[in-house]
């Protein structure tokens, strides 16, 4: 590697990596040079996004997408996708840096839609299908989108805009209303003319390509600008954390007999146009869910004969959980986790279900870090499970307390991170922008520490932190415990606030069928393994817990719903 290109020991002074990392190797990194920051990419593989979406074609014969009954293969979905490409041109006239927003849920279409934009340069712009019309017209209307693909019921809720969508066309999917001057079927955009190999966008590294909006759960959503570099560099990433497991633990890698995966997140997450990216290049088959169901996901991964199964936390106990999962003959190799906290006990449930032959997969990011930016894999996650893992190859972690200044080892404070994955910034948004990336180190808002080997521990968000009186206790750690109470099928934990404490525990639960959750048995519960500051001292029952488009826990909904509500919650 080129002067060892500022490679951490764990990686740099480890000979069993060189087939991976050292010079000529799939994964050797160099540093460069992107908007006056140096840091550390790939010197092989794919580049841009078309670059991957041009590799699709060695799977042209091959399922690429499953929706129930319907199956599309690679070069179905290119050749789709090349024809409405055309159409977007001549009839839109859709150029390099327009932008062109998807409003779908999860359907084989959202993969034609993303690429038809994407081959001509277009920045595509994934909007969250569970938003409101109001919160849809924001989001077209901020990132400037001249054209958004929407099925029927965000065709609606789009329409029901008008005065402020006025000038975004619909290419409208599975829907029946007739066409007008606004409003086209993407079915009618297929039987053109192909746009041509020769006419395929010719894009940089650093070229935008994505704009993702952030979840919302602080606030009015932002749009994070993705780059080819970010993307590319996420999924070489995720490569070589999968690559490295196989080699050091001796097993091959996963994704080499990985024929599918159930789509279980939705598609306009960061994860979601990973999996969409990434199967062009691995041709990997996307089996998808119009809504999570876990009867539905556990039928279809028999059905289909995946070996990737999981999701984010709430989605992996609802697996771990499927009654005589273990018993259906599921030959599952990889199981990935994360986009929130996931509890200890998971990783060991999933091994003991699916043997020790399955790689643990968790990860660590945002969209603002194209995804996970830290991961924890393998064998090193079965004996790390309480950790999201080791920085990736090509990320920088720095710690900070709440002036700026570095952290060491074991030290609590704010995570910042550079890397190539990182976001050119937020649209429109120059404010955000330069409070969230200072000196290319993004700041995630996230606290957590490092230990001396690595490892990161991510203690909570810093707005979920809970402060009684003066002790800060970390909300994650807490519903950690509670989630392995028997009666507990789901939790959160938020602060209540109080005269005396500032805030004090609370805890939210949904009880497992036919469970009663107590709270002088839950704070017992807690005890023995939590500090008694830490037990929760207030204890409100819902039947579910209110949760974001990508199954993330609500927690301002919460926080607004128990508004003023005394200390002691009676159980109802």
């Amino acid at each position: 590697m080129p002067d060892d290109a500022g490679l951490a020991p764990i990686y740099r002074d480890d000979p069993r990596l060189q087939p991976l990392i050292g010079r000529g190797a799939p994964f050797e990194v160099e540093e460069v040079e992107v908007d006056g920051i140096v840091v550390r990419d790939f010197v092989r593989g794919f580049h841009t996004i078309v670059d991957a979406f041009q590799a699709g074609r060695a799977h042209a014969d091959k399922v690429h997408a499953v929706y129930g009954d319907e199956r599309v293969t690679f070069g179905e979905v290119r050749d789709h996708a090349l024809r409405v490409a055309r159409e977007l041109a001549v009839t839109f006239g859709v150029r390099r840096g327009d932008r062109v927003a998807i409003a779908l849920r999860n359907l084989p279409e959202y993969v034609v839609a993303f690429w038809s934009a994407a081959a001509l340069g277009a920045i595509v712009v994934p909007l969250n299908s569970w938003w409101t019309g109001p919160e849809l017209s924001y989001a077209l209307t901020d990132a400037g989108a001249t054209v958004v693909f929407a099925d029927e019921t965000r065709v609606d809720r789009i329409l029901g805009e008008e005065d402020r969508t006025a000038d975004v066309r619909i290419v409208g999917v599975r829907v029946e209303r007739d066409a007008d001057e606004r409003f086209v079927k993407l079915d009618d955009l297929v039987h053109g003319d192909a746009l041509d190999d020769s006419e395929l966008a010719l894009l940089g590294s650093d070229d935008p390509v994505t704009l993702l909006y952030t979840s919302g759960t602080t606030g009015r959503p932002k749009g994070a600008i993705g780059t080819n570099r970010s993307t590319m560099a996420n999924l070489m990433n995720m490569g070589f954390a999968t690559a490295r497991e196989a080699l050091i633990s001796r097993r091959p890698p996963a994704a080499a007999a990985l024929p599918g995966t159930i789509v279980a997140a939705p598609l306009f997450h960061v994860g979601g146009i990973a999996g969409i990216v990434g199967a062009q290049m691995s041709g990997m088959k996307l089996v998808m869910l119009h809504k999570w169901d876990v009867r539905e996901a556990v039928a279809l991964a028999q059905r289909e004969s995946v070996t990737g199964l999981g999701g984010v936390p709430s989605m992996a106990r609802n697996i771990v959980d499927y009654p005589g999962l273990g018993d259906l003959g599921l030959r599952i190799r990889t199981f990935p986790m994360g986009g929130a906290a996931v509890a200890p006990d998971l990783p060991k449930r999933v091994i003991e279900i699916f043997g020790p032959s399955v790689q643990l997969l968790n990860g660590y990011g945002s969209t603002e870090t194209t995804s996970a930016v830290v991961t924890n894999v393998g064998v090193e996650y079965e004996a790390h499970p309480d950790s999201v893992g080791r920085p990736n190859l090509t990320a920088d972690l720095r710690v900070e307390d709440s002036d700026g200044r570095p952290l060491g080892p074991g030290e609590v404070g704010e995570l910042c991170f550079r890397s190539p994955q990182v976001v050119k910034g937020y649209w429109n948004d120059e404010q955000a922008t330069k409070a969230a990336f200072v000196d290319g180190w993004f700041h995630t808002g996230d606290v957590g520490y490092v230990d001396d080997t690595g490892f990161v521990y991510v203690v909570d968000r810093i707005k979920d932190v809970v402060i009684r009186g003066g002790e800060n206790v970390y909300c994650a750690e807490v519903e950690a415990v509670l989630f392995e109470h028997p009666a507990v099928a789901d939790v959160a934990v938020v602060g209540l606030a109080d005269p005396v404490l500032g805030e004090r525990v609370c805890a939210v639960v949904v009880p497992r069928h036919g469970a009663v959750v107590d709270l002088d048995d839950l704070r017992a519960f807690a005890a023995t393994r939590l500090a008694a500051f830490k037990c929760p001292e207030a204890l409100h029952i819902m039947s579910e817990l209110p949760k974001t488009a990508t199954e993330k826990v609500a927690k301002h909904e919460l926080r607004r719903a128990l508004a003023g509500t005394p200390s002691k919650i009676e159980v109802t």
